[in-house]
Formats: structure tokens, C-alpha cells, sequence
């Protein structure tokens, strides 16, 4: 007994024998309450989490559903997110239907197994509408007609949008149950589990007195610093990070724990504010790990990289939508003046791509034998370069641009090829972009943009894309202004030569001159006429929209004769009703239509045709006729 001694080892021995007896005292206990809690806990983790967490998982399917058919109809070009619907029909619903169902035998209430089938059949119509719209929605000719596009656009604001809304509404009935009840569960195992802290209070307060007793024998040796240490992990299991401590520990194993402790906090503090700064999207703060084995320093390191990665996706994804729906605007404006439409188009263009100057160019085929572009309309550009000068297919940079058909981007801008102007001076551009107005093969004009940054592959592909939808409608603009024209010269030649049989009459001795005035007009308007008849077609109707003639270059797009259709009704030869209708009525108050009609030939194909249609006067028979002259749309 006289060797026997209280050594650090003894003193712990003694702590852990104490610490022993009580925790087979809290043991029992636990175990007593833990099967109590056994089932409830099984029910709420096996059946009700999983049924919330599949619901929310349906919730959020359903959301994405409508957006992925949204952009089906006005995102022509996004085949991912058409492919991402295709694959939520086929596959996705179907195993979360599944995953569900079989969860919700396991339901204790009848009325919310009910109500699943109830929404699981609300969805699945969802789908078949969806599937009608991606239906008809396939090709690009589906997405440039525009009763279909209409039609499309009317089943989402009419069908998908309420019928989702209704879907969710029962889905979040469901929820809230569901959350309800795993809320009961969890306060029963919460009392339970309160009635095991308070004994746990108690068997604490007879450890307290206890250690009391020993603490006296360990705080100088081992306890105080072995508690420091368990204080700062105990607050870490928490999620608690300890404020800096400057107390010293002797240069043993227990002080090495201490540093290497304090180590951790700080890291682990680097890490939260690094954590912290990515989800406030600051993607560009400085983060060291511990170590290279640092396992959540570099989870963080990898994440912020792919957080970074799918926001700047983000960012050019919603820019160029909406951009395109921006210019989608405004070619709806001022679709019948390329010069007006031009200056908004390039001013909007140059500020949207953060250009510093531009230039739209249009070929110009009527005024020379040769083809020429000209510009129409530039933004901050050096005029004198192009004022003066036509550019012809395959001269400089811009013509070779029109001859290839192709894109033509520089990041090496010759000195002398154009410079940026300003107040304060001028410099050489770094980047030069020039773009064809192209639609089917065929080029309707040049789109130039200089930077002093360089375009990124997406903004060029934005550039591409507009400028393909641009070219659309200058093609349109061209052949409303050219049959407009045309319609409006014969106008202008017919109320010529009524002035003059009026003035005829009224000067008999001027007889002679005003015949011969008359000849020579005529002779105009037949040339005009002749003109129009062998280069458009041409469809003359009675006041009841009856067919009373057609032109040989009706005969040839649609294969009928004169005599095959005359008599007839218009109807016969109109696939596109609507735009029928649209024509009767201006023509019947006497007005001019012009627009696009879907017409049938002799074989039944439909043939996209352009159309002016204006009310013919003074006809012999006294009754009212009209006179349709157009085009067919090459799609080629």
C-alpha cells in the first residue's frame, strides 16, 4: 500500500471506471426509450420522408415540365431542353410514378391515397396536351407559320399553365399533410426523447458531484487542458466555431492537441467565410485547404469551379434569349421601311453586343445591271468610307463575306481598314465581326461590328442567329414594297386615263392630242402591266370572290388552267382559311390587303404564296371585282 501512488494513468483508470457505471445506468435508460421510439422513428424515416421527399422531387418535375414545353414553343433551336422533355415523358414521370405509388400503399389515410391518383391523372393530361404542342412544333417550316406558332402559344397560356397550376395546388395538399404528420411524429419521439435529457440532467448532476471530487486530483495535470480541448470539439460538433484563445500548454502530447485543434478552428473558419462567399456568388474569393488531403477544402475548391462554370452558362443563356426576344420586337416594327428598320436594328445591336460601332448593308439589285450592297443604316461608323462608293460581290472584306456566305471574323484589324472615333481621338478597333443576312441560302444583306474587345463564341452565335431572322424580314419587306409599288403605279395609270376621257369630253377640239396622250399611257400601263403579269401571279375575282381569270404564272405554281378554274369559288384553291377571311374583309370595304396565304396546286400540295389583293373600279358591268397579284415563297 505504501508503493501505491495516484498516477495520471490510475486517476484516468478511476475516471473511466466512474464514467463506466454511469453509462450503463444511461445505457439501460436509452435502450428503454429507444425502443419505444424504434417504430415511430422506422415509420417517419421508411414511409413519410421518403414520401416527402418524392413529392417535392413530383413538385419540382411538374415546374420543369412547363418550362422545358415553354421553350419547346419559343426556343426553336434549344434541342436540349426538347431532348430533356422528351426523356421527363418517357422515362423520368414514369419511374417517379412508380417510386410513389408504391410508397403511398404504405399511406395510412385513404383520402391522400386519392388525391395522388387524382393528381398522378390531372399530370398525365398535362402530358397529352404537351405532347399535341411538341406534335406540332417539330420542323422549321412548323415554326415559321404562324398559325401554328399561335396555336402553340395559346395551348400554354390556355392549358399547360392552368393545368399545372391545378397539379401543384393538389400536390401541395398532399405536402402539407405529409409534413403534418412526420411533425407528429417527430414531437413524439422529441417527448420522448425529453424525458430521456432529464434523466440525463440527473445522472449528470451526480457525475458533476463526483468529478468535483476528482477535479481537484487532475486539473493541474491533465483534466483542465484534456477540457479546454473537449470544450473547442464539442462546440465543433455543434458547428460552433470558438473565438481565439491565448493559453499556453506544456510541450507535450496534450499541448500538440491543443495546437492542433486551434489549427483546425482557424481552417475550419476559412472555410465558412469561403463557403459563405460562394453562396453570395462570390466566385472569385482566395481559399487555401489544410492540406493536400483536405477533403472538404477541395470539395469546396471543385464546387465553387462548377458553381462558376454553370453561372456564366446561365449568364450567356439568358442573354441571348433576351436578346433574341428583344430584336424580335423590333423587326415586328417597321417591317415595311428597311431604312427605319435598319437605324433601330444596328443602334440596338451595337449597344446589346457592347460594340463600339456598326453597319448594316442591303444588296441593292434594281437600280444596276450588277448587284451592289449599300449602306442602309451605321452606328458611331466612318460614313466616308462608304458613302461615296458601291461594294460589289467579292470586294474587300465585306463582299468577300457576301460571295462565301460564311462569317468572317478578325481579331488582327488592319490599320487602314476602319477606326473607332471619338471626342478625345481615334484607335484601331481589336476585333472586326461581319455577318450575312442569310435565310435559306440566299443573301439579303451584311452586318459589320467592330470592338474594341473581342466577341465571344456565344455573342457571335448570337450575331448569326439574328441576323438570320433579320434577313426574314427583309426579303419580306422587299416584296410588300415591290407589289405595293407595282399596285400603286397601276392605280396611279388608271386615274390618269379617266382624268383624260373626262377631259376629252369636255375639250372636243383638243380630240385629237388627248387620243394620243391616252394611246401613249395606255401603252405604259399595258407595258406595266405586262410586266406584272408575266413576272407575278395574278387571280382576278367577281364581287362574290369567284374566279374570273388566272395568268399563265398562276398556271405554272399551280397547274391549273384559266378555264379549269374559272367560276370557281377563291376557296378551292386556299388551304390557310384564316388568312382568307382576313382578305375578304379588307377587300370588302374596299381597302388593300397584302400577307402570306398557303395555297393548293392541281397535285393537293400547299404552296406558300405572298399576295396584294385590291378592289378593281370602273368595271362595264357596274359591279364590284378585285385583283390578287403575288409570289410564291421559295423555301429552297
Amino acid at each position: 500500500m505504501r508503493n501505491f501512488r495516484f498516477t495520471i494513468g490510475n486517476k484516468i483508470l478511476g475516471g473511466f471506471i466512474t464514467l463506466i457505471l454511469i453509462f450503463i445506468i444511461y445505457a439501460g435508460i436509452t435502450i428503454f426509450t429507444v425502443s419505444q421510439n424504434s417504430s415511430l422513428t422506422q415509420t417517419n424515416s421508411n414511409v413519410i420522408k421518403p414520401s416527402l421527399t418524392s413529392i417535392k422531387d413530383f413538385n419540382l418535375l411538374i415546374i420543369r415540365s412547363k418550362m422545358l414545353v415553354t421553350n419547346w414553343v419559343y426556343l426553336q433551336s434549344n434541342e436540349t431542353d426538347k431532348e430533356s422533355l422528351r426523356t421527363l415523358h418517357e422515362e423520368e414521370y414514369p419511374a417517379m410514378k412508380e417510386k410513389i405509388s408504391d410508397l403511398k400503399e404504405n399511406w395510412d389515410s385513404e383520402v391522400q391515397r386519392l388525391e395522388m391518383d387524382t393528381v398522378f391523372t390531372e399530370f398525365e393530361g398535362l402530358l397529352d396536351v404537351q405532347k399535341e404542342i411538341m406534335g406540332s412544333l417539330i420542323t422549321f417550316e412548323d415554326y415559321e407559320d404562324p398559325i401554328v406558332k399561335f396555336m402553340a402559344s395559346e395551348s400554354i397560356e390556355r392549358e399547360v399553365i392552368p393545368r399545372t397550376d391545378s397539379v401543384i395546388s393538389h400536390l401541395n395538399t398532399i405536402l402539407v399533410q405529409k409534413q403534418e404528420e412526420s411533425e407528429e411524429y417527430e414531437a413524439e419521439v422529441l417527448d420522448s426523447s425529453n424525458s430521456l435529457r432529464n434523466t440525463s440532467i440527473i445522472l449528470g448532476v451526480i457525475f458533476v458531484i463526483l468529478g468535483l471530487i476528482g477535479a481537484f486530483w487532475l486539473a493541474s495535470s491533465i483534466t483542465k487542458p484534456v477540457n479546454y480541448i473537449k470544450d473547442i470539439i464539442v462546440k465543433l460538433g455543434k458547428g460552433i466555431l470558438p473565438e481565439d484563445n491565448e493559453r499556453k500548454f506544456g510541450n507535450d502530447e496534450i499541448g500538440e492537441m491543443a495546437i492542433a485543434v486551434g489549427q483546425l478552428v482557424d481552417g475550419l473558419k476559412d472555410t465558412s467565410y469561403f463557403a459563405e462567399n460562394i453562396g453570395n456568388g462570390k466566385y472569385d474569393s482566395d481559399y487555401e485547404p489544410l492540406s493536400e488531403e483536405d477533403v472538404l477544402g477541395n470539395a469546396l475548391i471543385n464546387m465553387r469551379g462548377n458553381l462558376r462554370k454553370v453561372a456564366e452558362e446561365d449568364k450567356k443563356r439568358n442573354w441571348s434569349t433576351e436578346g433574341l426576344a428583344m430584336f424580335g420586337d423590333i423587326l415586328r416594327k417597321n417591317n415595311d421601311n428597311i431604312s427605319l428598320l435598319s437605324d433601330d436594328i444596328i443602334s440596338n445591336l451595337v449597344k446589346y453586343t457592347k460594340s463600339n460601332q456598326g453597319g448594316i448593308f442591303v444588296i441593292n439589285s434594281e437600280e444596276d445591271d450588277e448587284p451592289f450592297l449599300e449602306l442602309t443604316a451605321c452606328y458611331a461608323w466612318d460614313k466616308k468610307k462608304y458613302l461615296e462608293q458601291k461594294i460589289y460581290e467579292g470586294e474587300g472584306l465585306t463582299g468577300q463575306a457576301w460571295l462565301e456566305g460564311e462569317t468572317i471574323y478578325m481579331t488582327e484589324v488592319p490599320q487602314d481598314y476602319v477606326m473607332i472615333t471619338s471626342g478625345l481621338g481615334e484607335a484601331n478597333p481589336n476585333s472586326i465581326l461581319i455577318v450575312p443576312l442569310k435565310v435559306n441560302d440566299e443573301i439579303y444583306g451584311i452586318i459589320e461590328l467592330a470592338s474594341f474587345n473581342e466577341f465571344q463564341d456565344y455573342e457571335r452565335e448570337f450575331v448569326e442567329k439574328i441576323a438570320e431572322n433579320i434577313a426574314s424580314t427583309i426579303s419580306s419587306v422587299k416584296i410588300n414594297e415591290r407589289t405595293s409599288k407595282l399596285l400603286e403605279e397601276s392605280r396611279e395609270m388608271t386615274e390618269q386615263m379617266r382624268s383624260q376621257e373626262e377631259e376629252m369630253r369636255q375639250n372636243m377640239e383638243e380630240l385629237q392630242a388627248t387620243q394620243e396622250e391616252m394611246e401613249r399611257s395606255q401603252r405604259e400601263r399595258e407595258d406595266k402591266e405586262k410586266i406584272i403579269n408575266y413576272t407575278n401571279m395574278m387571280i382576278e375575282l367577281d364581287g362574290s370572290f369567284y374566279i374570273n381569270s388566272i395568268n399563265n404564272v398562276t398556271n405554272d405554281k399551280l397547274g391549273y388552267t384559266s378555264s379549269e378554274v374559272g367560276g370557281s369559288e377563291l376557296s378551292m384553291l386556299v388551304e390557310s382559311k384564316d388568312a382568307l377571311k382576313s382578305m375578304k374583309s379588307s377587300l370588302e370595304a374596299n381597302k388593300t390587303w397584302s400577307g402570306t396565304i398557303k395555297m393548293k396546286n392541281k397535285a393537293g400540295d400547299v404552296v406558300d404564296t405572298q399576295f396584294s389583293c385590291g378592289p378593281l373600279s370602273g368595271q362595264s358591268s357596274g359591279g364590284s371585282s378585285y385583283l390578287m397579284i403575288g409570289s410564291v415563297i421559295n423555301k429552297d
